[in-house]
């Protein structure tokens, strides 16, 4: 078998330590615990440094022994305490390294993505505050030659593993300027916490000066203001002092008023009786409509995400305190809900199949009044006997079994899904490979929506056609987030996979926006080319797989006092 040579860098020192593991036993571990602490005083959790830690803990030199668990989700990773040590964040990637870490030459793609992502950069006043959305010129741009706060995730990813933080702060800081802007939309206010969709960089022929103009949803398509704009930004933040290990930009009394506002809007109370987020349609990366009004599962993950983060980031002031409080109890019961009532898989399908109906008072089964008779011919042949996943809405009389990739997959990086769930969702993907990657990563919906029913959920939306755009359209972006997931459950295999079927297309096809088709076979029928958030997520993919312990910089550990519900069956206990 062959071996893998970890070269360990300790900070200051000379000093070099050796470990030797079977590709096969990296595969079989779960990575899920390769998070850490930045410094004092935010409230982060983190394992100690390298240099903080003795040679003799480095340098055993002894292979790590295969794990015989009882099951895939009881293997605790005892490759964790090596991979957190690896030279991450600090070393460069990629575009700047002609060989990954394990001394194997890195793919051509790589390169040509780093360069097409240095084009998309966008410059305030000298300096780099985001990327655009693509690169395209061959139509109108519409607004994609904007910087969007939800498309530049990736990319703001991909720069701080590669070891260049200041575009990150920058973003992070000129966004923050803007949320604080006046919004207005046909003489409506928006809330005060409201961050912008986009913002783009005007220039002043005359007076060369530049200034940023900001777009809260008054000029989208469908006039919806992004309601994960916020939940973003508060995601790149902990993002970058984690990476970084900065802790002043997170103590800027700027940042911290920003983090208030946003947690003040989605934490008011009114007359809603579930701990969900309710949105309107068109509101999150399904930015147009389809049927993802109500409480869709990408809004509620990002909430709780957000959420999660917030409570690392916040200073304990009386201010912080307060909030701190208020998101600890709303954590608990979205935890709690999310678990019980959006979870699916063959034992639960089989009882909402025996649901009885027009039940009454708490002690009622069938809480939301679900109809049997509206469960959805496909899924009874798309669930497996092993996996599940959180279905994509759930609220009175109506659920919505849609596969929401986003979604589920930042279920597993917040750890809103148990261990278990998180194994059962990378078992779906294995046993439902053909119809969630196809030829080309990754479906955003799965299955499409068509004829009738489209009609009516999509208002005859020609963009949004069957096996279309987000219609069951296949995204190459969500190729990090996956192989996120796949690294925190020690599946990587399954991220390799999507990988290299990827680069077989994306630099021929010019890096396209979406796939079309059931198997993703042709670019989108509007698709935009050179999609700088297609480069980007292939990039972090890249990066993550090459070093798994970036996964700290997107994923959280496990809270250990958010209880799963008991009662919910465990189909992957078989």
């Amino acid at each position: 078998m062959s071996s893998i040579n970890v070269d360990v860098s300790l900070k200051g020192s000379l000093r070099n330590a050796e470990t030797l593991c079977d590709m096969a036993e990296i595969e079989e571990m779960d990575f899920s615990r390769i998070f850490d602490r930045p410094p004092r005083p935010l409230n982060m959790d983190r394992q100690r440094s390298c240099d903080e830690r003795s040679l003799s803990e480095l340098s055993t030199g002894l292979p790590i022994p295969s794990p015989r668990p009882s099951s895939r989700v009881e293997n605790n990773f005892r490759l964790i305490d090596h991979l957190n040590c690896l030279p991450s964040p600090g070393r460069r990637s990629g575009f700047n390294t002609p060989l990954s870490q394990f001394g194997v030459e890195t793919h051509p793609t790589v390169a040509e993505a780093w360069e097409a992502l240095r084009r998309s950069l966008v410059y305030f006043r000298g300096e780099p505050v985001g990327t655009i959305a693509a690169l395209d010129n061959s139509e109108e741009q519409v607004n994609y030659d904007q910087v969007f706060v939800r498309d530049f995730v990736p990319s703001a990813l991909a720069f701080l593993m590669n070891g260049e933080p200041e575009i990150v702060k920058n973003f992070i800081l000129k966004t923050l300027r803007l949320q604080s802007w006046e919004k207005k939309i046909d003489r409506f206010q928006l809330g005060e916490g409201v961050m912008p969709a986009s913002f783009k960089v005007l220039h002043d022929p005359v007076t060369h000066n530049e200034t940023l103009m900001a777009d809260f949803g008054e000029s989208a398509i469908g006039r919806v203001a992004p309601v994960d704009s916020g939940f973003w930004w508060i995601f790149l933040l902990r993002a970058y002092t984690k990476s970084t290990g900065d802790t002043s930009l997170a103590e800027k009394p700027e940042c911290q008023k920003g983090m208030r506002l946003i947690l003040s809007l989605c934490l008011s109370e009114g007359f809603d009786t579930f701990p969900t987020l309710l949105c309107a349609d068109g509101c999150c990366m399904v930015d147009r409509r389809m049927g993802v009004y109500g409480y869709p599962i990408e809004i509620q993950a990002l909430f709780f995400m957000a959420l999660r983060c917030a409570l690392l980031l916040l200073k304990q002031d009386e201010e912080g305190n307060e909030f701190v409080e208020r998101i600890t109890k709303r954590l608990h019961a979205l935890s709690f809900h999310m678990r019980s009532y959006y979870w699916i898989d063959l034992k639960q399908l089989n009882d909402i199949y025996r649901y009885k109906t027009e039940e009454y008072s708490h002690t009622a089964v069938n809480k939301f009044n679900v109809i049997p008779d509206s469960l959805p011919e496909w899924i009874f042949d798309f669930m497996p006997v092993r996996g599940g996943y959180f279905i994509g809405n759930v609220s009175p009389a109506r659920m919505d079994f849609r596969w929401f990739c986003l979604g589920n997959c930042i279920a597993i990086l917040s750890s809103l899904a148990t261990p278990e769930q998180s194994t059962a969702i990378m078992d779906l993907i294995e046993s439902r490979w053909e119809e969630l990657v196809g030829e080309m990563p990754l479906k955003v919906i799965y299955p499409a929506i068509e004829s009738h029913e489209w009609r009516i959920v999509t208002g005859c939306d020609p963009k949004n056609t069957r096996w279309s755009y987000h219609n069951g359209g296949s995204w190459p972006v969500l190729l990090w987030l996956l192989t996120a997931a796949c690294i925190k459950t020690g599946r990587p295999q399954i991220a390799r996979r999507a990988i290299e079927l990827a680069e077989t297309r994306l630099i021929k096809d010019n890096w396209p926006e979406y796939y079309d088709g059931k198997l993703g076979r042709f670019i989108g029928k509007q698709a935009r080319k050179s999609q700088t958030w297609s480069i980007a997520g292939y990039l972090v993919a890249k990066m993550m797989l090459e070093d798994p312990s970036h996964l700290g910089t997107v994923a959280l550990e496990e809270d250990k006092q958010m209880k799963p519900p008991i009662r919910r069956s465990n189909s992957w206990t078989f």
